[in-house]
């Protein structure tokens, strides 16, 4: 089964799956990804305005895959304000003008970007595979290929240091054990989400937890609470605002009020034109 929707604008699937804000999607030859979201596993492709989802209906479209995808989001008027005054911006959007943020599970963030410190996103992608493969709960089978879930945070907690060494975290695999004890004394997963959206700035307040610094914070507020203020700036980021912006690129105050200023609600949109444009582009 499969579900086709037409005049869908701004989207491109490399764009949105190889931006740096998920990492269990995986490009097919034909240009299309497979991935597992939501407990679901999908192949979403796009040609000439139709986007097509196999292995899915129309309830999990309206359900699932429309929200996922933000779909009902109008990017191109986000992007006439982010291009009003700022040519680079309007050049890193034009670049990756596909770019749209997926709404993704608040759990499933967590764990990702902590294993994402000091990491390349190829690593990342394996790590957390591995960590699926071996200790999450079984999704389901897709064109020969079994998919499993994050591992819950009572799986997690249970484990050692020892237990998760084939997965080849190193020294953040202590970071996602006592990270997972602490949501479990928390009420579980949805209980910190509702305490994140309700927090005044809940960039600081995920930082509560074990292996939560202020850049893992930010792509946990972006990605999974949906706070398209949320700036992360990492070594990339460092980069590009230097090299367009003229800001050192230790001055991450500067930066930060920069993207306040400029880019305001939207900066988590600005984030991810400008890291997808210096990394394709190594300007």
């Amino acid at each position: 089964m499969q579900y086709s929707v037409d005049n869908i604008k701004d989207f491109n699937t490399d764009h949105i799956f190889d931006c740096g804000q998920c990492f269990r999607w995986v490009r097919q030859e034909d240009g299309s990804y497979i991935g597992p979201a939501m407990g679901k596993v999908a192949r979403v492709s796009y040609n000439e305005g139709t986007l097509t989802i196999d292995n899915a209906d129309e309830n999990d479209f309206i359900h699932i895959w429309r929200s996922y995808l933000d779909l009902d989001r109008n990017y191109g008027s986000i992007k006439e304000q982010l291009f009003a005054s700022d040519e680079a911006m309007k050049a890193a959007g034009e670049y990756g003008y596909g770019i749209r943020i997926l709404n993704q599970d608040f759990w499933e963030t967590v764990v990702s970007f902590i294993i994402s410190q000091n990491n390349n996103i190829p690593r990342i992608k394996g790590c957390i595979e591995s960590l699926c493969e071996n200790f999450g709960e079984y999704i389901g089978e897709y064109e020969g290929k079994k998919y499993y879930a994050v591992p819950t945070p009572e799986k997690l907690s249970s484990l050692t240091a020892e237990d998760l060494a084939p997965c080849r975290l190193g020294y953040r695999a202590p970071y996602l054990i006592k990270m997972a004890a602490q949501f479990i004394e928390k009420g579980g997963p949805e209980a910190v989400r509702r305490e994140m959206l309700e927090a005044e700035d809940p960039i600081q307040a995920l930082q509560q937890f074990y292996g939560i610094g202020p850049k893992v914070a930010s792509c946990i507020s972006l990605f999974g609470l949906g706070r398209f203020d949320a700036f992360p700036i990492d070594v990339w980021m460092r980069r590009v605002m230097n090299r367009i912006y003229g800001i050192d690129e230790n001055d991450l105050k500067t930066m930060k009020k920069y993207a306040e200023e400029h880019f305001g609600e939207y900066g988590g949109i600005a984030q991810q034109y400008l890291f997808y444009y210096i990394r394709g582009l190594d300007i």
